[in-house]
C-alpha cells in the first residue's frame, strides 16, 4: 500500500497524459475533500469501505450538485437514480462490496438522522449513495460479514492523506488479472486565468487478463488463462472545484470511460463501470427562503480541459491502484500477483 503523497505510477516511469496534476496527485487536491477507509482481513475476508466526504459540513443540508453516468450497468449501487433526477449530492460517498451495500445504507442513514433529526419530519428523507465491486474471488463475499461500524469507521478515518492499493474496499478486488485496489489521481488546469483541480478516486475491479495496454505501449499479462471472460466492475468518483451543473457533471463522469479504454478495457458485458462526479464549487441549501437561487456554471465551450483531466486521472488511478496492490493469496487457493512486479519493482 502506498501513502497518497506519491504516485505509484509515476515513480514506475508511467505517464499518463500531458496536464500537470496537484500537490497529492489525489482526489483530495480538490479543497475540503477527505478519504477515508476500513479494511478487513481475516481468515477468508479480504474486503472493507472506502468512505469519500465531499466537504467537511453538514452535506444534507449544503448539498453540491453531481451527476452520474452509467457505462455498463452490472451493478447493484443505491442512490444514483436520485442523483441523476435532482442533480445533487447529499451524503458522503461509500464504497464496498456487493454484499455490503445495505449496511452502508444503514451506516449513512443514521449518520444523516443523528446530524439532521428532522429528516422526514420537516425536511424529507435522505439519499444515501453506496457503490460497489464483487470482492469474491479472493475473499469470501458470502459471509456478509461487513457491518455498519465498519462503514462508520471508514468514514470517521477520513484525512486530506490516505493509502492506495489493498485498502478498504480495494482489498480483495482484482483488476486485468492482477491485484486491483483503490486507486487516485489528479490534474490542475486554467481557466479564466485561475487554478482548477479534477481529482478520481477509482475501485478498481476490471479488465480481462491480457488486456492491460500501459502508457508506454506495453501489454501487461500474468501468467493465467486470458480465456476467460471479463465480469469485473470499476467505480470512479471524480471531484472538481470548478462551477458545473449536474448535466455537466454527467458529461465529465462519461469521459472517464476514455480513460478506461485507453488501459485496454471495453466494458464487458458482466462489468458494473460506474462514473459519479461532483462538483465543490457551490453549496446549494436544502432550504431556500426564495423560489430563484443563483448559481454559477462553466461555459460550455470551455470544458474541454476537465474532459481531458477525467480521461487521464481516470487511467493514472488504475495505474496507481495496481502497482500500489500487492500479490495477495485469497480464499480457497486464490491468488492474484501485483503489477508492481510484473514490472520488476518488487518480488511477489
Amino acid at each position: 500500500m502506498s501513502l497518497s503523497s506519491t504516485s505509484p505510477a509515476r515513480d514506475a516511469g508511467l505517464i499518463c497524459g500531458t496536464l500537470e496534476p496537484g500537490p497529492r496527485n489525489t482526489i483530495t487536491d480538490v479543497a475540503g475533500v477527505t478519504v477515508g477507509h476500513k479494511t478487513v482481513i481475516d481468515g477468508n475476508l479480504r474486503t472493507g469501505f472506502t468512505a469519500i466526504l465531499p466537504h467537511p459540513g453538514n452535506i444534507f443540508l449544503e448539498k453540491l450538485a453531481a451527476g452520474s453516468d452509467v457505462i455498463n450497468g452490472f451493478g447493484k449501487s443505491a442512490g444514483l437514480i436520485q442523483v441523476d433526477e435532482l442533480g445533487t449530492l447529499e451524503t458522503p460517498i461509500l464504497l464496498t462490496n456487493t454484499f455490503g451495500v445495505a449496511e452502508g445504507i444503514q451506516a449513512l442513514i443514521r449518520r444523516e438522522l443523528a446530524e439532521n433529526p428532522q429528516i422526514d419530519r420537516a425536511k424529507g428523507t435522505v439519499n444515501p449513495v453506496v457503490m460497489e465491486c464483487n470482492d469474491g474471488y479472493l475473499s469470501d463475499i458470502n459471509a456478509i460479514a461487513l457491518t455498519e461500524a465498519d462503514a462508520n469507521a471508514a468514514l470517521a478515518a477520513a484525512s486530506e492523506d490516505f493509502e492506495q492499493g489493498s485498502v478498504g474496499a480495494g482489498t480483495g478486488i482484482s483488476c486485468f488479472g492482477f491485484k486491483g485496489g483503490i486507486g487516485s489521481s489528479s490534474r490542475q488546469f486554467q481557466l479564466d486565468g485561475k487554478t482548477f483541480t479534477l481529482g478520481v478516486l477509482v475501485q478498481a475491479n476490471f479488465g480481462k487478463a491480457g488486456d492491460l495496454v500501459l502508457p508506454d505501449g506495453r501489454r501487461a499479462a500474468p501468467n493465467e488463462d486470458g480465456a476467460q471472460p471479463e465480469r469485473g466492475s470499476v467505480i470512479i468518483v471524480l471531484a472538481t472545484d470548478v462551477p458545473l451543473d449536474s448535466r455537466q457533471l454527467k458529461r465529465v463522469a462519461r469521459r472517464a470511460g476514455a480513460g478506461l479504454a485507453r488501459l485496454g478495457a471495453y466494458y464487458g458485458n458482466g462489468s458494473g463501470d460506474i462514473g459519479l462526479a461532483f462538483s465543490t464549487a457551490q453549496r446549494i441549501p436544502h432550504l431556500s427562503k426564495g423560489a430563484i437561487v443563483a448559481r454559477d456554471c462553466l461555459h460550455e465551450d470551455k470544458i474541454d480541459p476537465l474532459f481531458q483531466a477525467a480521461a487521464e486521472t481516470t487511467q493514472e488511478a488504475v495505474l496507481n491502484a495496481m502497482i500500489a496492490s500487492p500479490a495477495m493469496h485469497g480464499k480457497n487457493g486464490s491468488f492474484r500477483p501485483s503489477l508492481a512486479g510484473w514490472l520488476g519493482n518488487v518480488q511477489d
